[in-house]
């Protein structure tokens, strides 16, 4: 079963309480910055689902749209895309901006397994 989810906030106002919820859990969770015609992005696709299928349940791995969800990428001072993220019971772990290899974002994962 892969991991790999496609979260979208639809109510502004609840933005930052549904990403209070998504990074509140007990595996870690990566998340993806990304926005649709931006290459980069379009590229780290198919790096996410390796890396989601390598974790399995022992992670997940959520992209985020920054166009659809700009309160949220401003707030967490999203300049440059993609941006991934690693939380762990609502903490940050580690933050990049830039393009990243699968096998690396496997290892960087599994430390907060």
């Amino acid at each position: 079963m892969l991991s790999l989810f496609y979260k979208r906030y639809p109510k502004k106002e609840n933005q930052m309480s549904k990403f209070g919820e998504l990074i509140e859990t007990r595996v870690p969770v990566l998340l993806d910055f990304f926005v649709e015609q931006d290459q980069a992005c379009i590229q780290m696709h198919s790096v996410l689902r390796d890396v989601a299928a390598a974790l399995g349940d022992k992670a997940r791995v959520i992209k985020i749209d920054v166009e659809k969800n700009a309160e949220l990428a401003e707030a967490l001072r999203v300049k440059r895309l993609p941006t991934l993220m690693i939380y762990k019971g609502g903490e940050m772990k580690w933050r990049h901006s830039g393009e990243q290899d699968a096998a690396t974002l496997v290892n960087l994962v599994k430390e907060y397994v």
